[in-house]
């Protein structure tokens, strides 16, 4: 082991001496998630957080951009809105400068129409983070109980060090 290596310094609980996982400032990332297509497609994060390995809310009014002619949002747009809310979700509870590589798989599920106008929620969350992967689940929900579609996906990481 090299002396030189640079160990990762984590904050500790002054009472208890466990060590205490910080959120990532990720603030910068609300809105359209650094993806201009999120934003273009009516989608937009707004809060996130570290407890439970890392989640995120947003909300998604589909544009134009996201409906075939008849105003219906296409499947693969759901996924790409799924998508982003779980890497999102995982890199906020990976510390440091760690952060998701690839999408390794994917499973979209839609089981409601959406339509442009539409006024849904988007929440994604980490379900296990490993060494080297991440699995995480996202949905999109039209008010409290309409579930309109769901993802679950595996991720790639990036471990800084």
């Amino acid at each position: 082991m090299s002396l030189n290596r640079r160990l990762p310094c984590r904050p500790m609980n002054e009472t208890t001496g466990e060590t205490v996982n910080e959120p990532k400032n990720m603030d910068r990332w609300l809105g359209d998630g650094g993806m201009a297509v999120i934003g273009a497609l009516g989608g937009s994060f707004d809060a996130y957080g570290n407890d439970d390995g890392g989640w995120v809310t947003g909300t998604w009014v589909p544009t134009d951009l996201a409906c075939n002619p008849h105003g219906i949002v296409q499947a693969g747009v759901h996924g790409v809105i799924l998508d982003a809310a779980m890497n999102f979700a995982i890199n906020s509870g990976l510390p440091g400068r760690d952060r998701t590589r690839a999408t390794l798989e994917m499973k979209v599920e839609t089981m409601r129409v959406a339509n442009a106008g539409d006024e849904l929620v988007v929440r994604g969350f980490v379900v296990r983070q490993a060494r080297q992967v991440a699995y995480a689940e996202a949905s999109i929900r039209a008010g409290a109980d309409a579930l309109v579609s769901r993802a679950t996906a595996t991720f790639l990481l990036f471990r800084e060090g």
